[in-house]
């Protein structure tokens, strides 16, 4: 078993966000079966934050939605444990894994062109996930509540911009109105899978900053998912990396690492 305590993960069960042992995940293929991870494990803790890196195909995606539990009801075979905030998303009934993702974890994926509605101002589609994670909320109220998030992004004239749709916005500004809509109900967690694989080198340094300081600012943990270890480097405090749905390297990243060059690695 590959075991991976990031730094500050002494800090307790208390302050312990994520912990995965043993994940094993199989897809059947056309009568046999796929195993894209193999007897992983890891944890996070509050205020931290893990890089995933490995090149395409390694299963550094299919952990990371595993943390959300987006395969059940799905032919994906699970064992292992994962724990999310106090919940084991495999045995978690529905209503769970819908609490799970509100107010406990949000996922950011890659392509926010995919994820956002092209007939829906951006404003309106954050004040609905805001309502369905609290639906007691007013409809003024969660409106509110999605121009205050999207000027905590950095989306300049937020009350403005909130009633523009998605192909009005850069590809930046997407991904930051994306980020957005993850925090609208403050999560503990962030999961946020190649969230700048599409932009270019200048607005990937600003969202990774961005990442940063909203995890500094609001204590919440990170996981970080790239097949690019440069990318990461400058953002986490540790690194997992995977090749073939196996843990082959993990530690604490070099604080002598910087962005855009290969981090250095101790193992534990």
């Amino acid at each position: 078993m590959t075991a991976v305590e990031p730094a500050g993960a002494a800090a307790g069960a208390s302050g312990l966000l994520i912990d995965v042992r043993g994940l094993t995940v199989d897809f059947p293929v056309g009568g046999e079966t796929v195993r894209a991870v193999a007897d992983l494990s890891f944890r996070l803790a509050a205020g931290q934050a893990l890089g995933i890196v490995g090149e395409s195909g390694s299963g550094k995606s299919t952990v990371a939605a595993a943390l959300l539990g987006p395969h059940r009801g799905t032919g994906a075979r699970l064992s292992g444990t994962v724990t999310v905030g106090g919940i084991d998303v495999g045995t978690a009934s529905v209503r769970e894994l819908r609490r799970l993702r509100g107010s406990t974890a949000a996922m950011v994926f890659q392509d926010p062109l995919s994820s956002l509605d092209p007939y829906l101002a951006v404003g309106d589609q954050i004040a609905e996930v805001y309502r369905t994670h609290a639906p007691r909320v007013s409809r003024r109220a969660a409106r509110e509540r999605a121009v205050t998030v999207l000027d905590r992004v950095g989306i300049p004239d937020a009350v403005r911009r909130s009633r523009s749709r998605p192909h009005e916005f850069s590809g930046g500004m997407r991904q930051r109105a994306l980020i957005g809509m993850a925090l609208a109900c403050e999560p503990r967690v962030l999961v946020a899978d190649e969230p700048t694989t599409a932009l270019d080198v200048t607005v990937q340094a600003q969202i990774l900053d961005l990442l940063h300081e909203l995890r500094t600012d609001t204590g919440m943990g990170l996981v970080l998912v790239s097949h690019d270890l440069g990318v990461v480097a400058g953002s986490v405090n540790d690194m997992l990396v995977m090749k073939g749905g196996r843990a082959v390297e993990h530690g604490h990243a070099s604080r002598r690492a910087a962005r855009g060059h290969r981090p250095a690695l101790r193992t534990p």
